[in-house]
């Protein structure tokens, strides 16, 4: 677990960083340079780095419309999990997440993610939703943290 270096993104380089990474993870809901940017106005993004190479990134979806509820992903590569670093950006996404005011977290995996869907169940979350993205055939699970 040592050497991970988790930063907010901050310039294009990281917003292609977190991008690549997205699609990398979540190749069935592939996002454009343009709807990550748009992305980023509104969520906080982060990417995850070991030494100079990106490993993984996370969203924090904050409460809105004065609801207390936030969203928390966060993605690693396949050749770097179980090492500990998807539990280093869920911890970080979860205080930033409780710093916007949510009580109430969310997170959302891809079916298609055993290890995913896995490693929220092992963190408490409850499955609550699955769905399909029009045009998809690979369901999304919407899971609560209970």
């Amino acid at each position: 677990m040592t050497g991970l270096r988790i930063e907010q993104v901050a310039d294009d380089t990281m917003l292609k960083n977190w991008q690549y990474l997205h699609n990398a993870i979540i190749p069935t809901a592939v996002l454009s340079l343009a709807e990550v940017r748009e992305r980023a106005g509104r969520n906080r993004l982060a990417v995850a780095y070991l030494g100079d190479v990106a490993v993984g990134c996370s969203t924090v979806r904050p409460p809105a419309d004065g609801a207390s509820t936030a969203t928390v992903i966060a993605r690693v590569l396949p050749d770097h999990r179980g090492r500990g670093f998807g539990g280093q950006l869920y911890e970080r996404g979860l205080a930033d997440a409780r710093a916007l005011g949510a009580d109430v977290i969310e997170t959302c995996v891809l079916e298609s993610n055993p290890e995913g869907l896995q490693f929220a169940l092992g963190r408490g979350f409850i499955e609550i939703e699955r769905y399909v993205l029009p045009g998809d055939s690979v369901p999304f699970i919407d899971l609560r943290l209970v």
